[in-house]
């Protein structure tokens, strides 16, 4: 089988493309060009796909004995998830830029150009595993539930899982990994892992959109509307959120105050108690399936909304046009604009993207 192996510079992405290659594939490795910036430098586990990491890519493909490219992405991803992820916070949500990177380049611009160019497969480091199921194929959670990744591929469709390895998925854990990458002499083996937003490497998410988004003095106000503080741009805050406040006036009872809401039309911030973050239901319009589609009505599911949140038992329901999903215990600070994943136990049923959220605590 030809098969593309995607490879970030990493360690994970060098072992898979190395297992490839021992499972007797016709293997190529490629490099993902995402910033147009060439002299871009890694600054510790901060950031990825910079100029460091195309070079340790293209040292591991060396290593394996394969043809290696680096192929210019940086348009797409600048309009699929740069500009996606300021006008998502434009607005007021709360997007995650790994799924519309996962969503819109890895598994869908370079799948398609793969596709074309006669590979078979597209082959990436991820922690998730492809089954064959009753209905068909199916995504599942890794064996290691501390580094899988099936939240961030909650965005695969059937079409797209049939032309993708995960070679990882079965690992038990990242220091065999690491081992394996040592015993086969890949200089990747103790290189840090990547953490944060790639395209905003020192981690200044505030400043970074305000260059962006510009600022403009608002009110921080809580339920009953009263002013209690003020703010330089409603898109700094984010549901949830503790630090940074500032609040010019104190709560009654003396406890913290978390942001509830953002509502970019007045360029306000709602706050307040924690207790308060407590979401009875989330819907969504944007959604896809991974795998067979779920009949059209309602199903039993464990919902996920964050890539390390504890998954929720809920009763999901769908009508073609949007899915509605109702926790049996309430959700903690959910964000329009954040990636709720369906689950049946290990397998990923389908994503949608939240649009709307119903307060367990009435007003």
């Amino acid at each position: 089988m030809r098969v593309l192996a995607a490879m970030s510079g990493g360690v994970d992405s060098a072992v898979a493309a190395a297992r490839a290659v021992e499972a007797g594939h016709d293997v190529v490795g490629v490099h993902l060009a995402l910033s147009r910036a060439g002299g871009t430098l890694r600054a510790g586990s901060r950031g990825c796909c910079t100029i460091e990491d195309a070079m340790d890519a293209r040292r591991a493909a060396d290593r394996l004995g394969i043809p290696f490219y680096v192929w210019d992405f940086s348009e797409r991803f600048r309009d699929d998830v740069v500009e996606d992820f300021v006008a998502e916070y434009r607005a007021g949500r709360t997007p995650n830029p790994c799924m519309r990177c996962n969503e819109r380049i890895k598994f869908a611009a370079l799948l398609e150009r793969a596709l074309e160019l006669g590979f078979d497969a597209v082959c990436t480091g991820h922690y998730a595993v492809v089954r064959t199921g009753p209905t068909g194929l199916e995504l599942h959670r890794a064996s290691d539930a501390a580094k899988d990744q099936s939240y961030v591929l909650g965005v695969l469709t059937a079409a797209q899982l049939a032309h993708t390895l995960f070679p990882l998925g079965d690992t038990p854990s990242k220091a065999l990994v690491r081992a394996e990458a040592e015993a086969r002499g890949l200089a990747v083996a103790q290189k840090p892992d990547s953490h944060d937003i790639c395209f905003i490497p020192d981690g200044d998410t505030r400043g970074w959109l305000a260059d962006r988004v510009g600022t403009a003095p608002g009110d921080i106000v809580d339920r009953t509307g009263a002013v209690v503080g003020s703010h330089e741009g409603a898109h700094a805050f984010t549901v949830g959120q503790r630090r940074g406040l500032n609040l010019g006036v104190p709560a009654p009872d003396g406890r913290p105050r978390f942001v509830l809401e953002v509502r970019p039309v007045t360029n306000t911030v709602v706050v307040g108690a924690k207790e308060e973050l407590a979401t009875a239901e989330i819907a969504g319009a944007r959604f896809s399936w991974t795998g067979a589609v779920p009949d059209a009505g309602r199903f039993a599911c464990e919902v996920q909304i964050r890539a390390h949140a504890e998954p929720v038992r809920a009763l999901a329901r769908w009508d073609g046009t949007q899915v509605v999903v109702v926790p049996a215990s309430p959700l903690d600070g959910v964000a329009p604009g954040q990636t709720a994943v369906l689950y049946d136990g290990t397998r990923v049923i389908g994503q949608f993207t939240v649009d709307r959220t119903v307060s367990a605590v009435p007003v």
